[in-house]
């Protein structure tokens, strides 16, 4: 749909039925939330009384912000297409995308790319779904990028026939204020002006992103007063500010599903069970205690305290300990286990780092390897819905400022490569075959070495490990 095809009613009515279509996961996305992280003044929810949940999702969200988007070193490479590295001016091509990657990878470590990316990695681990919204900053900034973790609250999500998540809502309260802020050119509505003698209401502000058939996407933004669809801002995007991801999902779903949601039961038996404990220590800490009714005790003013002095009546037998009747305690024997498949389903005891000091260089590429498959079709989903979508977003706003020079991440001028830790796992096992096969060649003797082309092999090794075409001399032009 083109950007002047959406009217700002037709903004409004479409997230109003896809809100609808939300409002099931909802109480889900609030349970999990409410079992996991600590409890929001002024928002209620239950208490907690552990917190295996609350620190295994930590720890996830932290391990994915280090496996695939590690803030300390870069994750993702440009190379020219197979092509174009063929060509004469390959070194030329290589040299100019290795320096528009360092530019990008400038303005990450510039901006709060780190701090809003994990953010957004909590959604995904607690809820099952992301939303991060890529900006451009200010002139004057230190980054050209400016990066929002968008609440799962906030966000409107619609799929599309691809299976991506193209079209994408935001709510927001503002106030008259705000608005201008956010929206310098927008004009609004008689009696909304921002007055200093009044306290500012907020209004509900919809911010709506579809595909436009061309290759780019519409936006809007919608002031919803009064019931009236009042037009703020439009335009196009050559790609959606905002990035949608999942963790997983079900056929015929359009939210994801998180390890969370996965293991709530767990949780929230986990949680009832170190209550009832923390009651039943209370109980043999101060007892059940039963007395005579003389007239002379009286049990609102008895302190079960060390050194008390209790008096009693004559013949009577005053406080007496109330026996239970038995002590069969497995609570400990539960938990033991409802926490250690908490940690299993949040993935603790596998991405945190080794805790054997003793394990081989093998056993810690195995440990690798294993988190690799575990994660694999999740990482797949991921590099698909947020780490290409996240690249190609602040490659064009760099174009844009000029920066770097126009290129398409399309295959036929420049291709993506990933450079993570978890993306390296796969490059290691691929050159791990390609040398074992390099091994087994020579020792066939000197007509199998004579068939290896040790440049292409040379090339391939180069590809799977992710080193910088820098390194290597252009590849021979065939006559």
């Amino acid at each position: 749909m083109r950007p002047q095809d959406m009217t700002p009613e037709m903004v409004l009515a479409r997230y109003d039925a896809a809100l609808e279509r939300r409002r099931p996961w909802e109480s889900v996305w609030r349970e999990c939330y409410d079992h996991v992280l600590a409890q929001t003044p002024g928002a209620g929810g239950p208490m907690l009384y552990d917190a295996t949940a609350a620190d295994a999702a930590e720890q996830l969200s932290a391990s994915l912000l280090a496996e695939l988007t590690p803030p300390w070193s870069r994750w993702f490479g440009l190379a020219p297409s197979r092509a174009l590295a063929e060509g004469p001016d390959a070194a030329a091509a290589a040299a100019a995308l290795e320096e528009a990657a360092e530019v990008l990878q400038g303005h990450f470590d510039r901006s709060n790319f780190a701090s809003e990316m994990h953010q957004a990695f909590l959604d995904l681990v607690v809820a099952g779904t992301g939303v991060l919204l890529v900006e451009e900053a200010p002139a004057g900034e230190t980054s050209a990028l400016r990066f929002t973790a968008v609440p799962l609250t906030q966000a409107v999500l619609e799929e599309g026939a691809g299976g991506r998540l193209d079209t994408i809502y935001r709510a927001n309260m503002l106030d008259a204020a705000g608005i201008q802020r956010r929206y310098p050119a927008a004009v609004l509505p008689v009696g909304l002006e921002p007055r200093e003698d009044e306290p500012a209401a907020r209004m509900r502000v919809v911010e709506a992103v579809w595909p436009d058939g061309h290759g780019g996407c519409g936006f809007m933004a919608v002031l919803d007063h009064d019931g009236r669809a009042v037009p703020l801002a439009s335009g196009r995007f050559l790609d959606s500010p905002f990035i949608a991801f999942r963790w997983l999902k079900a056929p015929g779903e359009t939210y994801g599903r998180g390890p969370v949601m996965k293991t709530l039961p767990d949780i929230r038996t986990a949680n009832k069970v170190v209550e009832l404990v923390l009651k039943n220590a209370s109980i043999a800490a101060t007892g059940i205690w039963q007395a005579e009714d003389d007239g002379v005790l009286n049990p609102a003013t008895v302190r079960l305290t060390p050194g008390a002095i209790i008096p009693k009546a004559p013949g009577s037998s005053g406080l007496t300990p109330l026996a239970a009747p038995g002590n069969f305690d497995v609570s400990q024997l539960v938990l033991d286990d409802l926490r250690q498949r908490i940690r299993g389903a949040l993935l603790a005891d596998r991405l945190s780092s080794p805790q054997d000091a003793r394990m081989t260089a093998t056993e810690v590429l195995e440990r690798s390897a294993q988190t690799a498959r575990l994660l694999g079709a999740t990482y797949g989903r991921l590099q698909a819905e947020l780490l290409t979508p996240l690249v190609a977003r602040c490659l064009s706003i760099l174009r844009r400022r000029g920066e770097v020079p126009p290129m398409l991440l399309d295959g036929r001028e420049a291709r993506l490569t990933y450079q993570s830790p978890l993306a390296r796992v796969q490059g290691r096992a691929d050159a791990a075959n390609t040398l074992l096969f390099l091994q087994a060649a020579s020792a066939l003797g000197a007509e199998a070495t004579a068939q290896i082309d040790i440049a292409a092999a040379t090339r391939h090794l180069a590809r799977a490990l992710a080193a910088p075409a820098g390194i290597l001399n252009p590849a021979p032009i065939e006559e």
